[in-house]
């Protein structure tokens, strides 16, 4: 938001015509529905001269918090020269409830921990191409760091224990607040235990079926449909993520194994025990998030032998990327099973070129 501020500033905006408010504000708290109005007759008692004759740009930060706020929103829309930028917390302000709330006349941004390519401009290393030597190693020294530490700003530069301490409250925060919470869940204990081992299948197929299993296997009498429900609440708090199967059938296509991710690869290695991954699913994962940064959709392909690729995406021109992604060939019956896979699906999708991404490793075949 005071990214947007800046901009208005920089291109002439008075800044009496911004209008900033952060709802996590305690002096706010009394604010309801039937006050919001409140916020609209206190700037203009200040800028009577701007009513109806200039345009005034409205940031509200944390929005959800206030019960009722959406026809307030909607008022303004409506019957003031306004442009607003609302904020809130995924799992209180999604998207698609926007949408319904704000009648089609809304956009939505989804805001991700920082991509690589964020990490560096943070940091303030310039990684245009073409690289001298120095820029190479300088960028490969960065990428270590962004291994250890993922994306989230909160956690750059901290010491490893209290990284994984952040991480960790941010796991339980995502379970309370914006799941159990939220939902009024009555089984509190068996989400805990599904959103552990979620995060320790990252990168790993899953079916309702054996997650159900799994957690009878805990004690825990969960229905198939309200461990499905739980799975779309984990994605609804932008915390996993399900890939399906590529297939022109959608019913094949979600009848079959999915996929799962996490937001950050570095809050996987904080909040999972470790057992069932290594560093192949964390390189992984860091691609599927780099990768939803930029396509709403993201599928896993399966060739007719049953070798699977990783990834594939489809550009806004329709054409198709197929993406493999292994830590490194240097083992040659590695190299052979993921180049053998990518050939496969190359050749029924029709396809003259595919992508192995690894670690350090680079080459043409």
């Amino acid at each position: 938001m005071f990214q947007v501020m800046k901009k208005l500033l920089d291109a002439g905006i008075a800044k009496e015509n911004i209008l900033y408010l952060n709802f996590f504000d305690d002096r706010l708290y009394d604010l309801q529905h039937d006050k919001l109005s409140l916020i609209t007759d206190g700037y203009y008692s200040l800028y009577p001269e701007k009513k109806n004759k200039e345009k005034i740009y409205c940031f509200f930060d944390e929005i959800q918090i206030i019960p009722g706020w959406e026809p307030f929103i909607d008022r303004l829309l409506r019957t003031e020269q306004c442009d607003l930028y609302i904020t809130g917390s995924s799992a209180n302000l999604l998207s698609k409830e926007i949408a319904t709330q704000m009648r089609g006349r809304s956009l939505s941004c989804e805001m991700f921990p920082f991509s690589f390519k964020e990490y560096l401009d943070y940091k303030g290393i310039n990684s245009n191409l073409p690289l001298s030597t120095k820029g190479r190693l300088t960028i490969q020294k960065a990428f270590d760091s962004y291994w250890e530490s993922g994306g989230f700003p909160e956690v750059l530069g901290v010491e490893k224990s209290l990284r994984v301490k952040i991480h960790q409250e941010y796991f339980q925060s995502i379970l309370f607040r914006d799941l159990i919470e939220r939902h009024d869940i009555s089984h509190p204990k068996a989400l805990t235990d599904l959103g552990h081992q979620h995060t320790n299948m990252t990168a790993s197929l899953y079916s309702i079926n054996k997650l159900t299993g799994y957690l009878k296997s805990l004690g825990h009498k969960i229905p198939k449909a309200t461990v499905s429900n739980f799975i779309g609440w984990f994605e609804d708090a932008y915390f996993l993520f399900s890939v399906r199967m590529f297939d022109a059938s959608l019913k094949r296509s979600n009848v079959n194994p999915k996929k799962v991710y996490c937001i950050d690869h570095s809050l996987v290695k904080s909040v999972s025990s470790g057992i069932l991954l290594n560093s192949g699913l964390y390189l992984e994962n860091m691609v599927f998030t780099a990768l939803r940064q930029e396509f709403s959709q993201v599928f896993y392909y399966k060739t007719m032998r049953g070798r699977e690729v990783d990834f594939i995406v489809q550009k806004e021109d329709r054409s198709r990327i197929l993406i493999q992604v292994c830590e490194s060939l240097a083992n040659e019956k590695t190299r052979q099973r993921e180049i053998l896979a990518l050939r496969e699906a190359m050749a029924e999708l029709n396809l003259d070129k595919g992508l192995i991404i690894t670690r350090h490793e680079e080459g043409r075949f």
